[in-house]
């Protein structure tokens, strides 16, 4: 099945707090802003990073991965990443930090 969540399914569950966004861009880029409350787990280094987040990933009701741009593959791959490492409930946000920004959903970081 389709992987990908919808924007307004991705607010709901932000706005009942069982959703944990997980940034799957260079941690540069997270800290330029990102979803309010989102992990930064950068692709490249989600083997590194992922014992430290486990905690945090296993107890989510539901993980979203984002990135940024239309053909960005990071967060499909982070997701399936997660998938392999037994997280259940895991979903894709295409073109992730541009449609929330854009819609005027909370934010951290710079911009």
């Amino acid at each position: 099945k389709s992987l990908v969540i919808s924007l307004e399914d991705a607010r709901g569950l932000f706005d009942r707090g069982e959703i944990l966004f997980v940034d799957a861009r260079p941690e540069s880029q997270y800290d330029e802003g990102h979803i309010q409350g989102a992990l930064s787990l950068p692709l490249q280094e989600a083997d590194d990073y992922f014992m430290e987040a486990a905690d945090r990933l296993s107890a989510a009701k539901a993980i979203v991965t984002y990135c940024d741009g239309e053909n960005c593959e990071l967060s499909h791959d982070l997701a399936l990443f997660l998938k392999d490492m037994g997280l259940e409930n895991v979903r894709v946000l295409v073109n992730g930090w541009t449609v929330w920004h854009e819609a005027g959903l909370p934010t951290e970081g710079g911009y």
